[in-house]
This record gives C-alpha cells, structure tokens and sequence, in this order.
C-alpha cells in the first residue's frame, strides 16, 4: 500500500466536503450509533461523519502520524484495513475516503469492513483519470494530463477506480445500494493562500514531480522523458509564479469522486 504525508493530504483534499454533503445523504449519518472510518488519515471525513452523526465516530490507519492529526477530530485506533483491530458487528456504518484505490486488492478490503458492520460499507474514491483542470497558464493543463498519464501507467493499484468501486462490493457479497458523484473542486484565485503559493514554489522547483519519479519510470515513461517533462514543468511553475506576483493566475481542478454504498446481507 502507497503512504501519504500529512503535507500531502492536506493539499490534495483542502475543501473537500465544505461545499456540498448531499453525497453523503445515502449513508443515513443521522440515524448512525457507531460509525469506522478505515484509513482516516489526517481525519476530513472523520470531521464531517462526527459532525453530521449523533454516534460515536472512530478513525482507523496504519500511519500514527496521520492518527495524531485525525485525534483532533475523533478518538482513534491503530490498524491494517484488511485485518481491523475490531470484533464482528462493532458498527453499524464502515466508511473508507480514498483508500481502495490504494490497496492491490479492495474487494478483500470491503469484505474486511462488511466483517465489522452491521448493516452499511462505504466507499469514497475518485477516478484519477478523470480529472480536469482549467487554468490561466496555457501549458498547466497539457503538462499535468502528461505527468497524470505517466503516473497512472506506472502506478500498480487501480488509482481510477471511482465508479467501479462497485465490482469491489459485489465480489465481496455486498447488496450494492447506490453509487453517487461528488465532483472534488479546489479553486485557486486571489488572495492566494500559503498552501497555493507552496504548491506554486513546487512545481517551479519541479519537487512534485521529483516525488513520483520512481513510479513514473516505472510505466512507459523514459528517463530522458521524464528529464524533459520536469523541465517543461518548471518553466511552467515559473510562469506560475510570475502570474501570482500580478495577481492574475487562476485554476479550477475537477476530481470527480464516487460514493458507493452497499448493504450487509
């Protein structure tokens, strides 16, 4: 399984759920007595789960660095989510935010939270090849669907999975109940804020791109490729940064994730 800094998450899911909960509806939070979220990592659900539910929130990852940032939110809970550290029927909602995209095999993971619920699993994931960026730099968007491209072939779990989260509950055994959009949009317009000026600096550096090396020579991607894009990247967190410097970059990034949820027969 891939691990994330707390740097990471944070940049990559600053919003979520701030503009829209309607996603949400299908898991009946409101009704729930005791709710797990499985890789919680620095705790964005686990945040909204205790501040929609009346229940006892719990957030679970195998990272106690992240857990220390989740234990802001919700009481937490060491743990490898395909052996959870919790008896049979010890909730009656299991929910998960990007984490099956992360494991070679989620359809093992689902059974594992059905194995601890009583009644709902959740499944939170986006679709990584979806993703649509508009941005006031003209080479921003070129250069990401390239670097996207190169990181997806050489990435070995399904990091696309979004919509077909679904398969992953039918193998498991789950009645599928429904699947639901929520488009992810991170905005980035002035007055800019330190976490959009930092990325701004990472991409003119190209220390983004420098963290996925290894998994992009690891597709189809060629060293002298790869030495190429990251130039080209830098050029264009340059042309970045001059932008903000006269206030006039703008960016909207569209990740579109999926709320699937199934029963426990």
């Amino acid at each position: 399984m891939r691990e994330f800094s707390e740097s990471y998450l944070n940049r990559t899911r600053e919003g979520m759920w701030d503009d829209s909960r309607r996603a949400l509806e299908p898991l009946a939070l409101e009704s729930r007595d005791r709710i797990l979220d499985v890789g919680c990592g620095t705790g964005e659900l686990s945040r909204v789960l205790a501040a929609e539910s009346p229940g006892d929130v719990i957030g679970c990852d195998a990272d106690p660095g992240l857990l220390a940032a989740a234990s802001e939110y919700v009481p937490t809970v060491a743990g490898d989510a395909l052996r959870l550290p919790f008896p049979d029927d010890a909730f009656d909602l299991v929910v998960c935010q990007a984490l099956l995209i992360n494991l070679p095999d989620p359809a093992a993971a689902v059974a594992e939270f059905a194995r601890v619920s009583t009644d709902l699993v959740a499944a939170v994931e986006p679709d990584n090849a979806a993703v649509e960026i508009d941005s006031s730099v003209d080479d921003e968007d070129r250069l990401e669907r390239r670097a996207r491209q190169a990181y997806l072939e050489g990435v070995d779990t399904d990091v696309t999975l979004g919509a077909d989260t679904s398969e992953a509950f039918e193998a498991a055994e789950l009645e599928l109940l429904e699947t639901r959009q929520y488009d992810h949009v991170r905005t980035v317009e002035p007055p800019y804020t330190e976490s959009a000026l930092a990325a701004a600096r990472r991409k003119a550096t190209g220390d983004g791109l420098a963290d996925d090396r290894e998994t992009m020579l690891a597709g189809e991607l060629t060293e002298g490729e790869y030495d190429d894009l990251r130039g080209s990247w830098r050029e264009m967190g340059r042309a970045v940064i001059e932008q903000m410097r006269d206030r006039e970059y703008r960016r909207e990034e569209v990740v579109p994730f999926y709320v699937t949820v199934g029963r426990v027969p």
